[in-house]
């Protein structure tokens, strides 16, 4: 198991391979699916985030009981 510390650098990215097990610390942002489209609207038209996404992971959350 890899240990990780989020912000990762590009050289760490660079060292993953898929299937790779690991254990991140440090900040991860959840989002749910109008977060994550209004994201990419902001960049499609060439605009910053409102925040620094430079080596930070991203997860997709639903709501609890939540069956599409």
């Amino acid at each position: 198991m890899k240990r990780l510390t989020l912000p990762l650098s590009p050289e760490t990215i660079s060292e993953l391979n898929a299937g790779d097990c690991v254990l991140l610390s440090g900040d991860i942002y959840t989002a749910r699916d109008c977060a994550h489209k209004r994201l990419m609207e902001l960049l499609d038209r060439g605009e910053k985030l409102p925040f620094d996404s430079r080596g930070r992971r991203f997860c997709r959350c639903k709501r609890s009981g939540y069956s599409p």
